[in-house]
């Protein structure tokens, strides 16, 4: 089923906190809540970034109600500052976004001494969740979406003796890690949320390929790496995918899972289609008796064949010919 910013319903009287909402796809994110009525806290870093990203809200929703957060997510303080902000202003929060992040840099450091990628995309949206949790639990049906990626895929584990990669660290491999923390945090918060008896859901999202100034960045702090201007000159050809403007406002069906992301329906169907085709072959991989590989094998009579016509032969005959010989 397709998603776009016409499916989302009404937000009026809801409150939905936006990490990174100055640009890209926390902005796009903040303005089709805005445009449907939310009252928008845009947490953002660079203010003045964050002032002309609400006036090009308001320019095509006047009504807007938005309000702006200083939040460094590379500095816990300012984390801790931007959060007891936020809940002294709200008694209440039924959406949070964890959308902000770096990515694809050269090795730094946040304030607080953590590898910078992990630090910001990671530990500072996990401290901010943390302290907003109070305010999302006291609202029926609140959620929390945090955007990971498909380059989790290529992360590793933390290694507890050396969580922040120093002595080993390459951007891709640092951005991998993060994004693999992103996914089990958004995992591991749910099944925390169900098995205490929460309505509050977390959730997590991946944008797909999506132009957004993530790509810029990454190009600017490298001086242009060539994975860099790769994905940059991808970006720049696609749209700004929705996956998370689903997550946070799409009704929740009993069956759907906690993760959204752009589908890939043909490559999808060539992938069932190949598993098919292989089950055969594989069935008959497990099936084959242990010892050498023979005729004894192929006349096996409990053998599953992948082929047309195969048949089994009766136990008795199967058994003669496992001997070498025909019954009389």
């Amino acid at each position: 089923m397709g998603w776009s910013a016409a499916d989302i319903p009404d937000q009026h009287g809801r409150t939905a906190v936006v990490t990174g909402a100055n640009g890209g796809l926390g902005l796009e994110t903040a303005r089709q809540l805005a445009a449907k009525g939310a009252h928008v806290v845009m947490a953002v870093r660079n203010q003045e970034k964050a002032a002309a990203a609400a006036g090009e809200i308001r320019s095509s929703a006047p009504d807007a109600s938005l309000e702006l957060v200083a939040l460094d997510l590379a500095s816990q303080a300012s984390v801790r500052a931007a959060a007891g902000q936020i809940m002294a202003a709200h008694k209440s929060v039924d959406l949070l976004i964890n959308n902000a992040g770096v990515m694809g840099i050269p090795e730094a450091k946040t304030a607080d001494g953590f590898e910078m990628q992990f630090g910001v995309d990671h530990l500072g949206h996990w401290t901010l969740t943390a302290l907003l949790l109070p305010a999302l639990l006291r609202t029926p049906g609140a959620r929390i979406v945090t955007v990971t990626s498909t380059a989790h895929h290529m992360g590793r584990a933390v290694d507890p003796a050396n969580p922040h990669l120093e002595g080993r660290y390459r951007p891709w491999r640092a951005y991998g890690q993060a994004k693999l923390a992103n996914f089990h945090f958004g995992l591991g918060l749910q099944r925390e949320l169900e098995n205490a008896g929460a309505s509050t859901a977390s959730l997590i999202a991946h944008p797909g390929m999506s132009n957004t100034d993530l790509q810029a960045v990454s190009v600017q702090e490298t001086g242009g790496g060539a994975s860099q201007r790769f994905f940059l000159f991808l970006a720049r050809r696609t749209g700004i995918a929705r996956p998370q403007s689903r997550s946070t406002c799409a009704p929740r069906r009993r069956h759907d899972g906690p993760a959204r992301g752009p589908r890939r329906r043909g490559a999808r169907r060539a992938a069932h289609a190949r598993r098919a085709q292989r089950l055969p072959r594989r069935v008959n991989e497990r099936r084959r008796p242990r010892g050498r590989r023979g005729d004894r094998h192929r006349l096996h009579p409990l053998r599953l064949q992948g082929r047309a016509g195969a048949r089994r032969l009766p136990r008795d005959q199967g058994a003669a010919r496992r001997r070498g010989h025909r019954r009389p």
